[in-house]
């Protein structure tokens, strides 16, 4: 859910009146019809760092410090509203846990907006809407960009684990700082201060002093606040498993037109495309825009109306001969839903290489963001793939890396990549193609080092000393949790059903079981492009809603 690139230069609080807005007296009179107005005493806590579905405050009289803890718990000021502004941050419409402490300094009075009745606010007054979600935006991008009210990362940029951990939270758009033992002077001190040894790392620190050595990701969710809670025994209108592109979009629109909305997703939002460095050819982005920015905008979106997410949640198994439908989760947990719209889409496939799984988190990667492009700079880099994906992947790369090998086993680009992809490719000094290749070899010690291909129709053999190799070939599609509900083709996607006349729900993304509708990259046939996921999920909800209004009606 990432705002902004990481190596950008552009400090968002220096759009201070965008930040912390002040409401004028006629925007108050329109806000205190959803809340009511109250007096608060000099130290009052009006939430704390931790709690869930906090309330929205508008200061009228009097300060509100906003405060967080520093590495080592030390409180620390972030910024103090004054009358006519308000607190809150994207937190503040999920349910995830507050990364901040607000606290009255002086007798006061405030405007105190539940937080159940916040998007009412939101949507009945969509002025005031916009300027409290622009606030909020930018706040969380303020955090990102300055690693405050977050974590501390320590561990070695180059190790696996630690790139599993800092990549979690940069997707998921949770602060942190990074700490390299090897070279930051102040690691030795931190790790002495939380009993931490070399084999006890990568850790994540948390501001109250919470120490998490190399957790799987499901614990980090959990320990961060990440994961939205739910009710065991609540029924969902709509549950949609997978937050890419085509999730993110059904989810959106099933909340926005008043479907209880529950979204899983395995890791964090945006899928593959959420890996993508810059998508230039989605409409209305003519400058273009990273995958991480536009999975964090329709995120935003789909809670603003209420859609409940849950990250790290991969879905195991779907029990779909009774209803409500039952989707089981890898920790247990079992949501029940009338409608599901299964949108898990795919992930790329691996190489046929020796010690390729060695090498694994260790110099082979499968995105080329922000991250990987500070672990690549100056370096060498092979890119493997001809699809946009790659092609996206290597321009962007191109600008931070020493050169870019981008092989490709057929005869060139034309066939599998855009055009303006496949020009820029062939006209940038700082990109070799090597056409009719594949990798063939891997050397090096804990770490990548060194990368050779094949050149099949000489069968001469290359090699280059490379620090990174990004796969991006193929499609394999996350479908083993519907195995046995729903069929799917040779390769693995879920087949739709021909729409039935006078079937109730019918639509081209239904699949063999009534209620239950493929979308995006996971569904067979279907366009493996951004828009088209996006047009699919959003279509897609017409015919749940046709579905759902039938099962009431019988």
């Amino acid at each position: 859910m990432s705002f902004i690139d990481p190596m950008t230069t552009d400090d968002p609080y220096a759009r201070s009146a965008q930040v912390y807005p002040r409401l004028d007296d006629e925007l108050l009179v329109r806000v205190r019809k959803y809340g009511k107005e109250e007096t608060v005493a000099a130290g009052q806590v009006l939430f704390r760092r931790g709690d869930r579905r906090a309330d929205f405050f508008i200061v009228v009289e009097g300060e509100v410090a906003i405060l967080r803890q520093d590495d080592i718990g030390a409180e620390e000021t972030l910024m103090v509203h004054q009358a006519g502004q308000f607190t809150g941050e994207l937190d503040q419409v999920s349910e995830r846990t507050l990364l901040v402490e607000a606290r009255a300094i002086r007798e006061g009075r405030v405007i105190r907006v539940l937080h159940g009745d916040l998007s009412g606010l939101m949507s009945s007054e969509p002025d005031i809407g916009e300027l409290i979600m622009r606030a909020f935006i930018l706040r969380r991008m303020g955090f990102l960009y300055h690693g405050q009210a977050g974590v501390l990362l320590i561990g070695d940029p180059n190790d696996g684990d630690a790139q599993r951990l800092q990549q979690f939270m940069v997707r998921n758009a949770y602060p942190l700082r990074t700490v390299d033992p090897a070279t930051d002077p102040a690691a030795a001190d931190l790790m002495r201060t939380f009993g931490l040894s070399a084999s006890g790392l990568p850790a994540v620190i948390a501001p109250d002093r919470l120490v998490l050595s190399n957790p799987p990701l499901s614990l980090l969710a959990d320990s961060l606040g990440l994961t939205e809670p739910f009710a065991p025994d609540r029924i969902w209108d709509l549950v949609v498993v997978g937050a890419g592109p085509a999730g993110l979009a059904a989810a959106t629109y099933g909340a926005s037109e008043g479907l209880s909305t529950a979204v899983i997703e395995a890791l964090a939002p945006g899928g593959q495309a959420g890996t993508s460095s810059k998508i230039e050819n989605y409409l209305g982005f003519p400058t273009g825009i990273s995958g991480q920015a536009l999975a964090g905008r329709a995120l935003v979106q789909a809670q603003k109306f209420g859609a409940r997410m849950a990250v790290s949640r991969a879905a195991v198994a779907l029990d779909c001969d009774s209803h409500p439908f039952k989707i089981r989760l890898e920790d247990g947990q079992t949501l029940r839903a009338r409608a599901v719209v299964v949108a898990t889409g795919a992930h790329y496939r691996k190489l046929d290489v020796p010690d390729y799984e060695r090498f694994e988190g260790h110099g082979i990667h499968y995105a080329a963001t922000a991250m990987e492009a500070k672990l690549c700079d100056g370096l060498d880099v092979v890119v493997v793939g001809g699809g946009n994906s790659a092609g996206q992947a290597a321009m962007y790369l191109s600008r931070y890396v020493g050169h870019v090998h981008m092989l490709v086993r057929g005869e060139g680009l034309a066939a599998t990549m855009s055009d303006y992809l496949v020009q820029r490719i062939h006209s940038s000094p700082n990109i070799t193609l090597h056409s009719h290749s594949e990798v063939t070899g891997l050397d090096g010690d804990r770490l990548l080092s060194g990368v050779s291909w094949t050149e099949h129709r000489t069968g001469r053999t290359t090699h280059v000393s490379a620090r990174a190799l990004f796969v991006m070939i193929g499609a394999r599609p996350n479908t083993d949790w519907v195995m046995g509900c729903l069929p799917l083709d040779s390769s693995g996607f879920v087949l739709t059903a021909a729409p039935m006349e006078g079937v109730a729900g019918a639509s081209p993304y239904q699949t063999m079981r009534p209620g239950i509708y493929v979308v995006g990259d996971v569904r067979s046939g279907s366009v493996k492009r951004v828009a088209a996921g996006v047009g699919e999920g959003s279509v897609v909800v017409q015919a749940v809603h046709a579905w759902l209004a039938a099962q009431t009606s019988d």
